[in-house]
């Protein structure tokens, strides 16, 4: 029960005839609004499964405690419960879906909110899973993407310090044991001899840079104008910033549609896809294209002036306002840049590989020549002797 105090939880229990043994405030430990533990593919299951269950006339508590009963998830099942809790108590499902924002967003609590009020709940749940697994099909192959190359760094970023900290030392003695001195070895080796000598000398510092400069980055980018810096420069690199502009504009146009579709005013769908662009160049025009249409104006020549969305978009967008169907109009869009997206990403993962492969086949090929060099020459005068 919720109540201001333990006296008014008493006096409410007293009205129903009920007499407490012991009243307890709740601890935050067994908060449950943080919702941190819900993964996309319970939401999806979730999202699904209710709107089956609405659209056969089921109550709505019933969906809630029968959803909630399923949950092998402790975290989703206690949420599912307190939204269950409070619909019981007189709250509409939007504003029990809203006390837990980790685990439904402003764009899941809005349209649950505008199909409450279009009596087309079922409806608006169906399109919510659809989306939801669309954008969690598009999170997954940036994702992926970016696997193979961290992986590959973390690897060979690995081996160098391998052979920087052990390999290049037991060679520099093995050297000396076989009587040749530093100025006898090549130059290669000299270098990479003095290259070992002064990483292990400096590994500390080198460690604490890193982590400070790590850090600095870290608080840099947190910061509302290296937020802005860094974003903008994500958009504008050579190969990755066409690629994540496709999946910005799949994103929003997937997600104002949708919002539309749905029966949200178009101001209220904008600010929804600002907040939830996941980009700060993004969301600025996107609320510049809010305001202007506050203003009157329609929606494609706000989007032209901020040249961040590709002409196409633009002008079917305007297409989609002149024929009363920009719900329909920015859906195929959508659609087209996913595709898009599809065919970038795989471009991008083929390009970087054999970079990749090529830069820490280097590296490492021209420490392993270096240490070696010396041994064909050794070799070459034991023969010559």
């Amino acid at each position: 029960m919720e109540a201001d105090d333990i006296n008014a939880v008493n006096a409410r229990l007293r009205q129903q005839q009920l007499s407490p043994v012991k009243v307890k405030k709740k601890g935050k430990s067994l908060n449950f609004t943080l919702g941190s533990g819900v993964t996309v593919k319970e939401l999806v299951t979730f999202t699904r499964l209710f709107a089956t269950m609405i659209d056969a006339g089921l109550p709505l508590v019933q969906c809630l405690e029968i959803l909630a009963g399923q949950q092998n998830n402790a975290v989703f099942a206690n949420t599912l419960k307190d939204i269950r809790n409070q619909v019981e108590h007189g709250s509409t499902f939007s504003d029990a879906l809203g006390r837990h924002p980790k685990v439904f967003d402003t764009l899941f609590v809005n349209l649950v909110r505008a199909g409450e009020m279009g009596g087309i709940l079922d409806t608006i749940m169906q399109r919510l899973s659809v989306y939801l697994e669309k954008r969690a099909k598009l999170v997954a192959q940036v994702r992926g993407a970016m696997v193979y190359p961290t992986v590959v760094i973390v690897i060979a970023v690995g081996v160098m310090v391998v052979l920087l900290t052990f390999v290049i030392p037991a060679f520099e003695n093995m050297f000396k044991d076989f009587g040749a001195g530093p100025e006898a070895l090549p130059k290669l080796t000299q270098i990479m001899i003095a290259l070992s000598k002064s990483f292990v000398s400096y590994l500390p510092f080198l460690a604490l840079g890193a982590g400070a400069i790590g850090a600095g980055v870290v608080y840099a980018i947190r910061q509302p104008k290296g937020k802005r810096l860094f974003h903008k420069l994500l958009l504008t690199l050579p190969v990755v910033g066409p690629t994540l502009r496709k999946i910005a504009v799949a994103r929003f146009t997937r997600t104002l549609g949708t919002l539309l579709q749905s029966g949200v005013p178009i101001l209220d769908a904008l600010d929804i896809c600002a907040r939830t662009s996941g980009n700060v160049i993004i969301e600025t025009a996107v609320l510049y294209v809010r305001q202007r249409i506050s203003e009157g104006k329609n929606m494609a020549d706000p989007l032209m002036e901020t040249k961040v969305f590709p002409d196409m978009v633009v002008q079917m967008i305007a297409v989609g306002e002149q024929t009363g169907a920009l719900d329909q109009m920015l859906n195929k869009v959508a659609d087209f840049y996913e595709e898009e997206t599809d065919i970038a990403v795989a471009a991008l993962t083929s390009a970087i590989e054999p970079i990749l492969m090529v830069g820490v086949g280097g590296m490492v090929g021209v420490v392993l020549v270096s240490m070696y060099l010396p041994i064909f020459s050794l070799a070459g005068n034991i023969k010559a002797n």
